[in-house]
């Protein structure tokens, strides 16, 4: 795995650490190792739930290397060397049928929300920053940032982050709903592996059916979701995992997901999680 992203399984979950000190701004090695993770973890049936974080105390992400800028200023340039791939990649984790939890260790701006809104949950602690400063350097988020941030806080407030380049509170970000839950300093990992373990209980097949009509809210109208809700829930009551919800509810015992297949428990660990 890529220094620059490092990846260990344990227990059914995927911990992706991003590691490009002291702030791991995002590059072109980043890209590259993101998309590494991601294949490693699509090819792990037991890899049932992901959360992101970033190495140490200081950021999440702090946004994109600067430095890789002034090599990208032919027209069509940064868009094909840096803006697509990064499309593409974090278009592929927004996807990933698996739930994701990212846990903002610390500051998280540029890239690094963009990212971070890529995951289904988010948990930050309470004193970081999170915010989108590009329009200060003469561009804007270009990672699926607008749209991505948009939809969680709904326009007003995107805009109002993107357009002012001022970052907002932990605090500020749970009140907008951009976060899901704020804790306190250093315990952004503890909380998420948290939520993960507790999503592992869940039926994965159903959650990635929810989590894909949740995320065409906004792209299909009303008529084409309720067909897709519709085809969703006929897969979901005709499963195994159906039958093995409603028979645990009539027996007043805990369901056992994680007997199905792909959904043991991971036997081997590729680093230490903690």
């Amino acid at each position: 795995m890529s220094a620059d992203v490092r990846l260990s399984v344990r227990d059914g979950v995927a911990l992706l650490v991003l590691d490009n000190p002291p702030l791991h701004v995002w590059n072109a090695g980043m890209t590259r190792g993101l998309s590494r993770a991601l294949d490693a973890v699509e090819a792990d049936p037991e890899a049932r739930v992901v959360v992101l974080t970033g190495d140490g105390d200081r950021a999440f992400c702090a946004g994109s290397d600067i430095a890789e800028f002034a090599g990208m200023r032919a027209p069509g340039e940064a868009v094909a060397r840096k803006l697509r791939p990064q499309q593409e990649l974090f278009a592929r984790l927004a996807a990933l049928p698996r739930p994701t939890v990212a846990a903002l260790n610390g500051h998280t701006l540029g890239g690094g929300l963009e990212i971070a809104v890529c995951c289904d949950l988010v948990v930050a602690e309470e004193h970081i920053a999170i915010g989108s400063p590009e329009i200060k350097l003469g561009v804007f988020p270009g990672s699926g940032g607008t749209f991505r941030v948009a939809r969680r806080i709904g326009a007003g407030r995107a805009k109002e982050m993107q357009l002012l380049g001022e970052p907002v509170t932990a605090a500020t970000a749970l009140e907008w709903g951009l976060v899901n839950r704020v804790v306190p300093r250093g315990g952004s990992r503890a909380a998420a592996l948290e939520l993960a373990r507790t999503l592992l209980d869940r039926p994965p097949r159903a959650m990635a059916l929810c989590k894909s009509v949740v995320d065409a809210a906004h792209d299909l109208t009303e008529d084409e979701l309720i067909e897709l809700s519709l085809r969703a829930s006929d897969e979901a009551f005709t499963s195994a995992e159906s039958a093995e919800g409603t028979a645990a509810f009539l027996a007043r015992r805990a369901p056992a997901f994680r007997a199905f297949p792909g959904s043991a428990p991971s036997t081997s660990e590729q680093e230490n999680q903690s």
